[in-house]
């Protein structure tokens, strides 16, 4: 349903893009590819932690698997700060919603993604707290490999924004 909702949102910014190629251009420009390119890297670390720590909690290794799922969410943690470190900019800038269809696009979607992010931290918090008291390992690790999978979702999901906005831009 998540997937189908953010592809539903994706088509929309597509329809509305061809509207108004050159406005979404020129505000396109206006965006700090500097912080989007360190929130990929954020997210895409962090979901190499969350597998290893499935991997770790498969060999037994729950100190592993704890330890990684907490750098996982630090990288959350990194992610959430250069939004709010973004979205400051553009708010300082008088940008927001009403300014026009490409940050209400923009703003939009990015802070759906944002509390996405906060959800994914909230499992993963869940997950560490039930790793650390041995409920993960090579006995059963269902629900680890469950709470992974929805952070490598939210990771999915900005990848593909991020290279998405790359070719189109």
């Amino acid at each position: 349903a998540e997937m189908l909702l953010f592809a539903v949102l994706f088509a929309s910014y597509a329809f509305a893009r061809v509207e108004n190629v050159e406005m979404f251009d020129l505000c396109q420009q206006t965006l700090d590819r500097n912080a989007g390119a360190i929130n990929t890297l954020l997210l895409v670390t962090g979901s190499w932690f969350v597998v290893l720590a499935v991997q770790a909690a498969r060999r037994d290794d729950s100190r592993a698997a704890s330890r990684n799922i907490a750098l996982g969410l630090l990288c959350g943690a990194g992610f959430l700060a250069v939004k709010v470190f973004e979205y400051a900019a553009k708010f300082g800038e008088g940008i927001s919603l009403s300014t026009n269809t490409f940050y209400r696009f923009y703003l939009s979607l990015t802070f759906f993604h944002f509390m996405h992010v906060i959800l994914g931290m909230v499992i993963l918090a869940i997950l560490w707290v039930k790793t650390r008291q041995g409920a993960y390992g090579g006995h059963d690790a269902n629900g680890l490999e469950s709470g992974a999978a929805y952070w490598h979702m939210v990771d999915l999901l900005w990848c593909h924004r991020n290279e998405r906005k790359r070719l189109w831009s």
